[in-house]
């Protein structure tokens, strides 16, 4: 686990909404057609977050780097969903203390 790289993960706002949304992806992302099991559709994210798809691409890279989501190809779509142990994991070691 890199601490550094998920503190620098979860210091931009865009970043922490789109860790909310797909903590409750059925809430968020119910127009999905695929079931929500793969994650959501990096499309429907764009949408949701109104930004251009460059800019979530690159906050999608920066989660995913930083360990805190994890992706899946499925033909021409990527789908995104939480990694809740790398979550927990930094939850767990930041009530630890520094």
């Amino acid at each position: 686990m890199d601490i550094d790289a998920i503190h620098k993960a979860l210091a931009n706002p865009m970043r922490r909404q789109i860790l909310a949304w797909l903590k409750e992806p059925q809430t968020h992302f119910c127009e999905q057609e695929h079931g929500l099991d793969l994650g959501v559709c990096a499309g429907l994210i764009d949408r949701r977050a109104g930004l251009s798809q460059s800019t979530v691409s690159a906050h999608l890279a920066t989660l995913q780097k930083a360990g805190l989501i994890s992706s899946r190809r499925v033909g021409q779509w990527v789908y995104f969903k939480r990694d809740e142990a790398t979550i927990q994991a930094f939850i767990d070691h930041m009530n630890q203390g520094l």
